[in-house]
């Protein structure tokens, strides 16, 4: 019995395990081609989740599900389960009810109704659990999406916010910095480095509407040998004060200046001399179009008769006062390298009566007369430092009295032409001088006319800084009364210079030639003169100044000879 039932058990019909857990039976073409388009796609995942990466730095998506190098290591995203990337796999369970590729048909085999039922239950909870995999997924996605994109937004609308409602700092927030307990303490305001003036002790000035006014006032003592420059002068000790001033415009385009001086002697012992002199002038300089220019300019001078002049009256206690009115308008015109300009000019001289020594006057009213002039300039420029002029002088001397006191008609026609040449170097080197002929020719043909020829110069030279040397030159005709004389030419020549030994020690020398040419008489004056002085400013208001000056008359005329020698002490205040 044993031997018929181990022979019934192997002959009975029965399916195999392995067909039932289906490893066994033939792969149909669905099967292939479902597997081909599951490579497909994971393919095309796998190159979209690298363009992606890629991409993150631009956009907030979230970052793609990782994929690993094998297939089946994780489930689809579809939701599948996991495979082992062999054709041979079972069909996949998928939530989808939509997909174009629905699952290949079992092969037919009749499996047990035990085997078919298990194997049924476990797909069933598998695919269950897949699902539920795949659901809670997706919507953990989408939660993350959706907080990461809150979180994107609240912190944009809180950052706005803050910089909406950021408090403003004040003005002085960066004053009120804490301080670097390691930083170096910062010296004094007094120690500090600063710019050196050029002339720390220049005058300030004071401000008076668009002007700035420079004052100053000089008070001192002179000690001489001859108070009144004149042969018959002898020694005295002189009270002498001065006043100075110079106004400056601080307009924008034009500009003016003033300047003026008076000055006052008066003897305190010794020889008696009592005078006084001064002036005043203006100029104003007014840009016009066409590149023109217009210089005005006007003036106010008192000055006594001095004992040397050649109209000095001998024998009076007091010389007469020659007042002067001039005034000049000039244009300056510019074209190309060619500078054009025309001056007229006016002056009124004026003479008060001579006091005499026995206490009459005498009157010098066939003195007056006036001036006038016109000058036409050319020059052109051969560089901004050198240009190169012409000058031609026309003029009309009118007097007061047709004919004077002497019974001579003294108004007379001038005529004078000259040459110079302009420098500009700035303050190495600038000024202007020039030569020619000047004649005036006197209306009574019983007078010789005047002429002769003509120097001027007014140049200023600094060799170095803090020193400057000037020479000025200036040819005059000075008119007389004297019967039968016409005038004479009056040539001045001054050389200047000034150092700055100190910031507050200047010193200043000074020579002078005049030589003077009577017309119609052989007779002429040589006057030589030096002087040389020092300034010591105690602050920038106030200095001592001091000077000694010699002064020398030599003529071939007869009681006109003399010498004169001084030495001044005094206190400079300015402002």
């Amino acid at each position: 019995m044993l031997l018929a039932t181990s022979m019934f058990a192997l002959l009975r019909p029965a399916p195999l395990h392995a067909q039932e857990t289906e490893l066994r039976g033939e792969v149909s073409e669905s099967a292939i081609l479902s597997d081909q388009q599951r490579k497909a796609r994971q393919l095309a995942l796998a190159t979209q989740g690298q363009q992606q990466s890629a991409n993150t730095a631009q956009d907030d998506a979230p970052p793609r599900t990782y994929l690993p190098a094998s297939a089946g290591a994780v489930p689809d995203d579809t939701g599948t389960d996991a495979a082992t990337g062999s054709i041979f796999d079972p069909p996949q369970a998928t939530d989808d009810t939509a997909t174009d590729n629905p699952t290949p048909p079992k092969p037919r085999r009749r499996p047990s109704s035990a085997s078919q039922n298990a194997a049924d239950q476990d797909r069933t909870k598998t695919g269950t659990k897949t699902a539920d995999k795949s659901k809670k997924k997706k919507a953990a996605t989408a939660t993350t999406d959706t907080t990461q994109a809150a979180t994107d937004d609240t912190d944009s609308a809180t950052t706005d916010q803050e910089a909406a409602n950021r408090r403003a700092l004040t003005v002085d927030s960066a004053d009120r910095q804490k301080l670097d307990p390691g930083a170096e303490r910062t010296a004094a305001i007094e120690g500090q480095n600063k710019k050196a003036e050029d002339d720390p002790f220049a005058p300030t000035g004071v401000k008076w509407g668009s002007f700035v006014i420079r004052p100053s006032i000089e008070q001192g003592l002179t000690a001489t040998t001859n108070g009144d420059s004149s042969s018959a002068g002898t020694s005295a000790l002189l009270s002498e004060t001065a006043l100075r001033f110079t106004a400056v415009s601080d307009w924008r385009e034009n500009s003016a200046t003033i300047d003026g001086y008076g000055l006052f002697r008066d003897t305190v012992s010794g020889y008696r001399v009592h005078d006084a002199q001064g002036r005043i002038e203006g100029q104003l300089n007014v840009d016009l179009d066409n590149e023109l220019r217009a210089i005005a300019k006007l003036g106010y001078e008192a000055v006594p008769e001095t004992a040397s002049s050649p109209n000095a009256i001998a024998g009076v206690s007091t010389q007469p006062l020659r007042q002067t009115i001039d005034g000049s308008l000039g244009v300056e015109k510019a074209v190309g390298k060619m500078q054009y300009t025309l001056t007229g000019a006016v002056s009124h001289d004026f003479y008060g009566d001579a006091e005499l020594s026995d206490g009459t006057t005498l009157s010098q009213k066939d003195q007056d007369n006036t001036l006038y002039t016109a000058t036409l300039r050319t020059g052109y420029e051969i560089s901004p430092a050198l240009t190169p002029f012409t000058e031609i002088e026309v003029g009309r001397r009118a007097y007061d009295q047709r004919i004077d006191n002497e019974g001579f008609e003294r108004s007379s026609t001038r005529l004078g032409a000259r040459a110079g040449l302009q420098l500009d170097m700035g303050e190495k080197l600038s000024g202007e001088f020039s030569a020619g002929w000047l004649r005036e020719a006197i209306d009574d043909k019983s007078l010789e006319a005047i002429s002769g020829a003509t120097v001027n110069a007014d140049l200023k030279w600094s060799p170095e800084r803090g020193t400057t040397i000037g020479l000025t030159g200036k040819t005059t005709v000075e008119t007389t009364t004297t019967a039968g004389e016409s005038g004479d030419i009056l040539y001045s020549g001054r050389l200047t210079a000034e150092r700055q030994i100190r910031a507050n020690l200047t010193a200043n020398a000074a020579l002078g030639l005049d030589w003077r040419d009577y017309v119609g008489i052989d007779g002429h004056d040589r006057i030589l003169s030096a002087e040389t002085g020092l300034t010591w400013w105690l602050n920038r208001y106030a200095g001592l100044t001091s000077r000694v000056r010699t002064e020398k008359l030599t003529s071939n005329l007869p009681g006109r000879d003399y010498t004169a020698n001084s030495i001044y002490l005094g206190l400079k205040v300015q402002r």
